[in-house]
């Protein structure tokens, strides 16, 4: 391979590594809410609650900002040979409903595990594709 593919490889697993780095950011304050949440229902109070909000406000800014890695990534992917987009449109979406109405706290419990699993099945994908990325990328310098 030339020289723009094996930089078309390494923009696609730098942007993989920026979408990874937010997607896991949004990983741990989803746990840290969930913790939070679950204080909250079994007696909790305004602190509590206010810790768990806090936690979701960051996750939810982790998570825009994964949406956004992982555009760049979708971007990057259809400039490698062999991958394209559809690996991970589906998960570009899931940002634009989460911690859509919030109301209450068993249902934000419930609101927080399904976000966690999301992010969780994004991770796997786009740690398996820059894996691939970074095979692919070992084998063309050779």
């Amino acid at each position: 391979m030339d020289n723009i593919q094996k930089r078309e490889i390494q923009e696609a697993i730098d942007a993989a590594d920026d979408a990874l780095w937010h997607l896991n950011a949004a990983q741990g304050y989803l746990n840290s809410a969930g913790n939070w949440g679950l204080l909250d229902i079994f007696g909790g109070n305004l602190l509590t609650g206010l810790f768990k909000h806090s936690k979701m406000s960051k996750a939810e800014y982790e998570v825009q900002e994964a949406k956004f890695a992982l555009q760049k990534f979708s971007k990057e992917l259809r400039d490698v040979s062999g991958y394209s987009s559809i690996h991970l449109d589906d998960f570009i979406t899931f940002a634009d409903f989460f911690f859509d109405g919030l109301l209450a706290d068993l249902y934000v419990q419930s609101k927080i595990s399904d976000a966690k699993n999301q992010v969780k099945e994004a991770v796997y994908r786009v740690e398996k594709i820059r894996r691939e990325l970074a095979s692919l990328a070992e084998f063309t310098c050779k």
